[in-house]
C-alpha cells in the first residue's frame, strides 16, 4: 500500500492508518486539555465519574510534558476511538511536569462546546452536571449505516478496505484566514471537478458546527459526504482538539487558519476510494482557487496556475521522442524498394510482388493514370475487394500525385455514387467487376492502367505534390445522412510510422496482415505500416477475414507476426484458437476501433503470454490518423479489468476539456481534445463543421480535434475512454452515427419520426451488440423501412431489429427518452410467411438447427435473421457451425439477400 508524496514545502511524512473494524473512528472526535488546577488524580476521577457515571483512566509516565514520547502518547490516547455503544472515554495521563486530560466521545454524544464543558468541570474550572445516560445513535450501539459516496475523480484502491492516508501542509500567511473564502474556493473546485452526470456530495462545516451540504445549505447526513471540508478558526483555551479520528468523508480537509499550533491544511483520506497523487492534486488546486479569491478573481477564479497549467498539459504527451521525417508515402515506398529490392512485399492467394516489382507496377499504374487526365490533387477512388492489385492501385494513385478514395464495394451504390460526387472523382480504379457500376466518375481497371503505363516502370511521373497534401480521403458516418470525407496528409501517415517504428520494432523481418476494408482506417495503418518499414503485407481474401477458424489457420502458415484487430474480432479468433496447439509466430496484435475488455484476454494469455506476444490497445480517431494513445493490456490490465487506452504516442498529445472548454485536471471526465502531428487536414466540403471540429491550440501554435469522445486522465498522463458525448458510437471498429441512421430512416415517405440506439445484453460478449431502431409509421410495413435502409447504407450500419410505435417516449424537455423505449421482441415473429415448398434434401432443417443453437430458441423456416437480433458477428459464427457441420460455405451478403431460413437453403442450393 502507497502512502501519498508529501507535499511540498510541508516539512511531514505522511501516514497511512487503518480504521477500527466497527468504523467508530469517523464518529468520534477528541479533546485534550492542559489541567492547571492543583487536585490530584483521585479528586479529578471524582469528579469524572459524577459527571459521566464511569470511570476515569489514569495513567502515570515518566516522560516529560514536552518530549517527544509525551506527544506520542498523547496522540495515541486520542486517535483512540471509542465504542458507538459506550459513547465517552478520558484518560487523565500524569507527567512529571504536568497533568493533561484527554476526553474521546461520539459525536452524537457530546458535541464540541460539550467536550469543553465536560473538561473543564473534570478540571475544576466549571460546574459539574450529570450528563445522564448515555445515548447511541440508533440504539442499538452501532454508527448509522449511509451508503458511501464514492467520488468520480477519485482514482481510489478497492483492495484498502479500511485504510486511510492522512498528511498536512503549512499554509502561507497570505492565504485567508475567512471561513467564507474557504467555502467559496470549495465551490470553485468543485465546479470544475465535478462530473456532469455525477456530481461530488460535498459538504463544508465551520468551528465546529455540523456539515451543511455545499449544494443547498442543508444538514448534510453522517458520512454522506464524499468531500468534507473542515475549517477551523477560532483558538479557545489553547487546547488541542481533533474533529475527528479517522477521515469522516472519503476525503476531508481540515483547515486550521487560527494560527494556534500553526495554520496549516491537514488532508485524510480512504484509499479505497481516493488516490495519494489525487488527495494531494485536488488540496493543491483548492489553495490556488482561495488564492484567487483573494486576489480579486472571485467572478473568474481558477484552480490551476499557469504551473500547473503546464504540468496537466505534459502530461498528455509522451514521455518518449521520436524522430521527426518529412516525406511523401510513394517517395518512403521507393527509398524502401531500392534498399532492397528483392525482399517480398505483398502476396494474396495467387500472386506474390517484391517490393522492386511492386514499385514498377505502381509506376506503370502512375503513368496510366496520367495519360487518363490524372493530376496532382486530383481525387481518384479506388473500388475493389482485397488483393495485391489493391495495393498497387492505391500506391500508384499517390506516384501520379493524387490522392485515393477507398470505395467499399459492399456499401450500397447509392453511397458509392454519393461519395463519387461529393469527392468530384476524376476516375474510380477498379481491381475488377465494376466497370459497368455507376460510381459516381468514369472507372478503369488497374490492368488497363499497367498496359497504358508500359514502359515507365522505373518512375513515376514528376509530381509537385508536397509531404503536407492530402493522401487520401477517408468517408466516415455523418450525423446529416451522408457520410463526411476525412482528408488526411503524407505527413500524418509518415508521422505515425515515426511515433512506432522503435517502440514496437518494426522491420523487415515482420509479416503483416492486410485485413481490413480499405474504407476503414485501419487499413492505412496494415499497408504502410508494414510497406514503409520493409515487411512482408499477406491479403487475407474476404471470405478468410469472416472465418476465425480459416484465418487462425493463414496465422500459423504464413508466420505472421503483427496483427492489427478489433476487439469484436479478436474474441473470435481467440475462441478458434484455443482448439488449436500448433504455434503461432505473433509477437504483436494491436488492438483498436472499439473499447476492449481486458479481461477477455485472460484466457490468450494464458497461451501466449505477453513475453512472446505483446497485446497494444490503441485509441484512434480517423481524423487523427488511426491511433492516438498506446497501452500495453498485459496480464496485470487484463486482472484489473483496466479501461486505459494509454498515453498519447510521441507527436501526439491528448487533453480533456470540460464542457466549457477549460483544460480539466486529472481525474475529471470531459471531451478528448487531440493535437500534434496526426491531427488531419479538415473535413472536404465542410468548412462549417471544420471550424466546429478543427480548432487552434490556445497553448501552442497547432491545432486540436475536439473529438467528441468522453474521457479523463490519470495522474500518471494516461488516458480512460468512457465512450461518446453525442449519439455517435462504435460497432465492431466502424464508427456510426445514429442519426445518420434516423436521417435515412425518416427521409422514407410513411416513416413520421425515428430513433436509433445501441444496446449490448452482455458486455463481455461484443457479438451482443445491435442496433435497435424505432420507427413510428403512417400507412407502410415495417419492410418498406428495411428496403428503404439496405439501399442506402452499408451492412454494419443497418439496425438488427426494427420495432412499430404509436409514439416515441419523450422527455420533460422533449427528447427521446431512450430508457423508456421498450425492447423489441427477439424471437420469432408470429406472423412470419411460411417458407416456399423445396426439395426435401434437408438442408432447411439443419439451417434452422444451427439457428436455434446460435440464438436459443426454436425459430421458423419463414423468420429473419436481423429481425431475430442477428448481426454480423453472429453470422460469422453460424458460418463457423455450418462449416463444423458440413454444410456450404456462407458469404455474408448472401445471408443480407436471403434472411431466412427457407430462402437461404435455397440461394445455396444455387
Amino acid at each position: 500500500m502507497s502512502s501519498p508524496p508529501p507535499a511540498a514545502g510541508s516539512g511531514a511524512s505522511p501516514v497511512v492508518r487503518t480504521d477500527r473494524p466497527d468504523g467508530s473512528a469517523a464518529a468520534c472526535h477528541a479533546l485534550r486539555v492542559r489541567l492547571t488546577t492543583p487536585s490530584g488524580a483521585a479528586e479529578t476521577a471524582r469528579r469524572w465519574e459524577a459527571i459521566t457515571g464511569g470511570p476515569l483512566w489514569v495513567e502515570q509516565t515518566p516522560a516529560l510534558a514536552g518530549s517527544d514520547a509525551a506527544r506520542v502518547r498523547r496522540r495515541r490516547e486520542m486517535r483512540r476511538p471509542v465504542p458507538a455503544a459506550q459513547g465517552l472515554r478520558g484518560v487523565l495521563i500524569r507527567h512529571p511536569d504536568a497533568t493533561d486530560l484527554v476526553v474521546v466521545a461520539c459525536r452524537d454524544v457530546l458535541r464540541r462546546d460539550g467536550l469543553r464543558q465536560l473538561a473543564a468541570a473534570v478540571a475544576g474550572s466549571g460546574e459539574p452536571r450529570p450528563l445522564g445516560p448515555v445515548p447511541t445513535p440508533d440504539g442499538t450501539g452501532a454508527p448509522a449505516a449511509y451508503p458511501v459516496p464514492v467520488p468520480s475523480w477519485g482514482f481510489g484502491d478497492a483492495r484498502c478496505d479500511r485504510s486511510y492516508a492522512e498528511w498536512e501542509m503549512p499554509l502561507d500567511e497570505e492565504e485567508s484566514a475567512d471561513p467564507a473564502v474557504w467555502s467559496a474556493a470549495l465551490a470553485v473546485l468543485l465546479d470544475h471537478y465535478d462530473d456532469e452526470d455525477r456530481p461530488t456530495p460535498a459538504a463544508i462545516a465551520v468551528d465546529g458546527g455540523d456539515p451543511v451540504r455545499l449544494s443547498d445549505g442543508e444538514p448534510a447526513p453522517p458520512g454522506a459526504a464524499a468531500l468534507l471540508m473542515w475549517i477551523e478558526s477560532d483558538a479557545r483555551d489553547g487546547a488541542d482538539y481533533l474533529p475527528f479520528l479517522a477521515p469522516p468523508a472519503e476525503l476531508t480537509i481540515l483547515a486550521r487558519v487560527t494560527g494556534h499550533g500553526g495554520r496549516r491544511l491537514q488532508i485524510r483520506h480512504r484509499l479505497r476510494s481516493v488516490s495519494p497523487a489525487m488527495a494531494q492534486q485536488l488540496t493543491a488546486h483548492l489553495r490556488e482557487a482561495q488564492r484567487s479569491i483573494g486576489r480579486g478573481e472571485s467572478a473568474d477564479a481558477r484552480i490551476l496556475d499557469s504551473g500547473e497549467r503546464e504540468r496537466i498539459l505534459a502530461l498528455g504527451r509522451s514521455p518518449r521522442p521520436a524522430p521527426v521525417t518529412s516525406a511523401r508515402i510513394a517517395d518512403a515506398f521507393r527509398d524502401r524498394a531500392a534498399a532492397t529490392p528483392s525482399a517480398v512485399a505483398v502476396s494474396d492467394e495467387d500472386t506474390t510482388l517484391t517490393y522492386g516489382e511492386l514499385e514498377r507496377h505502381a509506376n506503370r499504374v502512375a503513368h496510366g493514370l496520367r495519360a487518363r487526365g490524372v493530376q496532382d490533387g486530383d481525387r481518384v477512388g479506388v473500388h475493389g475487394e482485397r488483393c495485391v492489385a489493391l495495393v498497387a492501385a492505391v500506391l500508384g494513385v499517390l506516384k501520379a500525385g493524387g490522392v485515393y478514395v477507398p470505395m467499399d464495394p459492399g456499401a450500397p451504390a447509392d453511397r458509392l455514387r454519393w461519395i463519387g460526387a461529393d469527392a468530384s472523382l476524376r476516375l474510380v480504379v477498379t481491381t475488377g467487376g465494376a466497370e459497368g457500376e455507376n460510381l459516381g466518375a468514369p472507372v478503369v481497371s488497374v490492368d488497363e492502367l499497367d498496359r497504358d503505363g508500359a514502359g515507365y516502370e522505373q518512375g513515376p511521373p514528376t509530381s509537385g505534390v508536397r509531404p503536407a497534401d492530402a493522401a487520401y480521403v477517408i468517408y466516415t458516418s455523418g450525423s446529416t445522412g451522408r457520410p463526411k470525407g476525412v482528408l488526411v496528409s503524407h505527413n500524418n501517415v509518415t508521422a505515425l510510422l515515426d511515433a512506432t517504428r522503435d517502440g514496437y520494432r518494426l522491420g523487415p523481418d515482420d509479416v503483416w496482415t492486410f485485413f481490413h476494408s480499405l474504407a476503414f482506417d485501419f487499413s492505412v495503418w496494415e499497408i504502410w505500416g508494414c510497406l514503409l518499414t520493409g515487411g512482408h503485407l499477406v491479403v487475407v481474401p474476404y471470405w478468410v477475414s469472416r472465418s476465425p477458424e480459416d484465418f487462425r489457420d493463414l496465422l500459423g502458415k504464413r508466420r505472421v507476426t503483427v496483427l492489427s484487430q478489433t476487439p469484436s474480432a479478436f474474441t473470435l479468433l481467440a475462441e478458434a484458437d484455443r482448439e488449436r496447439c500448433d504455434p503461432l509466430a505473433l509477437r504483436l496484435v494491436v488492438f483498436g476501433g472499439e473499447a476492449l475488455q481486458t479481461r477477455t484476454l485472460l484466457p490468450w494469455l494464458d497461451r501466449h503470454p505477453e513475453s512472446q506476444c505483446r497485446l497494444v490497445n490503441m485509441y484512434g480517431i480517423t481524423e487523427t490518423t488511426v491511433h492516438v494513445t498506446e497501452h500495453d493490456a498485459d496480464r496485470g490490465a487484463a486482472l484489473a479489468g483496466s479501461r486505459s487506452v494509454g498515453r498519447a504516442l510521441p507527436g501526439w498529445e491528448v487533453r480533456v476539456v470540460d464542457s466549457r472548454g477549460r483544460l480539466a485536471p486529472p481525474g475529471v471526465a470531459g471531451e478528448i481534445w487531440v493535437g500534434g502531428r496526426g491531427v488531419a487536414l479538415g473535413y472536404l466540403n465542410r468548412a462549417e463543421l471544420d471550424a466546429q471540429r478543427f480548432v487552434a491550440d490556445a497553448d501552442g501554435p497547432g491545432r486540436l480535434y475536439r473529438s467528441g469522445d468522453r474521457g479523463r486522465m490519470h495522474p500518471d498522463g494516461s488516458l480512460d475512454h468512457l465512450g461518446r458525448i453525442d449519439s455517435q458510437v462504435k460497432l465492431r471498429g466502424f464508427r456510426i452515427e445514429l442519426d445518420e441512421i434516423r436521417a435515412v430512416a425518416a427521409e422514407c415517405p410513411g416513416v413520421r419520426t425515428a430513433v436509433v440506439v445501441l444496446r449490448r445484453s452482455d458486455p463481455g460478449d461484443a457479438a451482443t451488440a445491435r442496433l435497435d431502431a424505432y420507427v413510428v409509421l403512417d400507412g407502410i410495413a415495417t419492410q418498406q423501412v428495411r428496403d428503404h435502409l439496405a439501399a442506402r447504407l452499408p451492412e454494419y450500419m443497418l439496425p438488427a431489429t426494427l420495432t412499430e410505435l404509436t409514439e416515441l417516449p419523450l422527455t420533460r424537455n422533449g427528447k427521446v427518452a431512450v430508457d423508456e423505449l421498450p425492447l423489441p421482441v427477439l424471437g420469432p415473429a408470429p406472423d412470419a410467411p411460411a417458407a416456399e415448398p423445396s426439395p426435401d434434401d434437408g438442408l432447411s432443417d439443419q439451417l434452422r438447427a444451427v439457428w436455434q443453437e446460435l440464438f436459443g430458441f426454436a425459430v421458423g423456416a419463414g423468420d429473419n435473421f436481423f429481425a431475430l437480433g442477428g448481426n454480423s458477428l453472429l453470422a460469422v459464427r453460424m458460418a463457423a457451425l455450418m462449416r463444423e457441420r458440413g454444410l456450404p460455405p456462407l458469404h455474408p451478403r448472401i445471408l443480407y439477400l436471403n434472411p431466412t431460413v427457407g430462402r437461404l437453403a435455397e440461394a445455396l442450393r444455387a
